[in-house]
């Protein structure tokens, strides 16, 4: 092949010592990023298995695909629906694929610069993570969000959210989530609003009268349930917000997808969405205010809270790792976001709190849960020794 001929011969100008060898970082990027590197163990044990890093993000990337298609074309679809017009579904696709696009290009431009100036001052390999993040930032954010903010969000979420921590392996907080918390506290007019969640109007275009972009949460935070719109809507995601988090059916098809391959932990998505309903059924007992009466399964529907729990709680870096321990976080994180919706309305979108708390709670979750068990053995080897 003439690729992979051509890599091979200039390959050795950036080895270590040679006269590009300040890039082998940037090089060696590259080079994987295009083919399965050829290194194999050579000494020592070693688990050999056909997944690694770069196949890991390939799967969690084609997971995402389908919520970032619709996402693409309900852009398209909110915005003709805003000016009173009917377009036909390429239309409509190719109008939101050139508003997300750049926000694409954005995230990934900004992120991986920052990945590669830190792989190139350490001398260390640029990994694959960013890979996952880049597409997740936009994916979570308002269409309307200006550039500039997507690529100062980006850069703190790397920079803070990751590489002060070493890298990619070793973040304690989702960086994705990083990004969108960065910017609802720092520029939270371009974060909340009924304008945010469709595509700026052109010149000389007007919003048609009854149309509103608010979305679900916005409805419910305001106690105007009746305009909650219908189960229907927001399963399969007809409804303005977040570019990937409104469809509910292009999102269960990426769980369906990460938990056959093993890459999702299932255990975490089940309790995430178990502590979402008994929350839901704490305050449907109580409705006390008319928001704490919605169904623990119209929660479901509204905002990120599918999203969160299918691509963003189960996060191997950030979430917890012993098994018992999935389940105590997950269940905790679906509480916790009702709870935030609930009883703090200027906050209705509680699943990025709520997954962040719980990233700095999960390694204390873990070490509890594995002092249990160290507790159990101790006492039946007591047992058995007195027996």
């Amino acid at each position: 092949m003439g690729l992979r001929s051509y890599i091979d011969k200039i390959k050795p100008n950036f080895q270590k010592g040679a006269k590009y060898g300040m890039f082998h970082s940037t090089f060696d990027a590259f080079e994987t990023f295009l083919f399965v590197p050829n290194r194999v163990t050579t000494k020592g044990s070693h688990i050999r298995d056909s997944i690694d890093m770069k196949r890991t993000m390939t799967v969690v990337i084609v997971a995402l695909l389908p919520a970032l298609f619709f996402g693409m074309w309900n852009v398209g679809y909110q915005h003709a629906l805003s000016i009173g017009e009917s377009w036909p579904f390429w239309q409509t696709f190719f109008f939101g694929f050139l508003r997300v696009l750049p926000l694409l290009v954005v995230s990934y431009g900004v992120g991986l610069s920052v990945e590669f100036a830190f792989a190139q001052a350490r001398g260390h390999e640029v990994n694959e993570g960013f890979l996952v993040s880049g597409l997740l930032i936009p994916l979570i954010l308002p269409v309307d969000v200006p550039l500039w903010m997507v690529a100062i969000a980006t850069a703190f979420a790397v920079i803070v959210g990751k590489e002060v921590f070493g890298g990619t392996g070793m973040n304690i907080f989702n960086p994705a989530l990083l990004a969108r918390a960065f910017l609802f506290f720092a520029y939270p007019s371009h974060m909340s609003g009924d304008k945010v969640w469709i595509d700026g109007l052109a010149k000389g275009q007007q919003v048609v009268d009854g149309f509103s972009g608010a979305t679900p949460l916005a409805n419910a935070a305001a106690y105007q349930l009746d305009k909650i719109p219908s189960a229907y809507d927001m399963f399969m995601g007809f409804i303005p917000g977040s570019i990937g988090e409104t469809s509910k059916l292009a999102i269960l098809i990426g769980a369906i997808l990460l938990i056959i391959t093993g890459i999702g932990s299932w255990k975490i998505i089940i309790s995430v969405f178990g502590g979402g309903l008994v929350a839901g059924l704490l305050f449907n007992t109580l409705a006390i205010n008319p928001y704490m009466s919605i169904p623990p399964w119209q929660h479901f529907l509204m905002g990120g809270f599918a999203f969160g729990a299918v691509f963003m709680a189960t996060d191997p870096v950030s979430a917890s790792q012993t098994e018992r321990g999935k389940w105590i976080y997950g269940f905790l994180v679906g509480f916790m976001a009702i709870l935030v919706r609930v009883l703090n309305p200027a906050y209705p979108e509680g699943m990025m709190l709520s997954i962040l708390l719980m990233n700095a709670f999960a390694p204390l979750i873990d070490y509890y849960v594995i002092q249990g068990n160290i507790r159990r053995r101790l006492k039946r080897t007591n047992r058995v020794a007195k027996s």
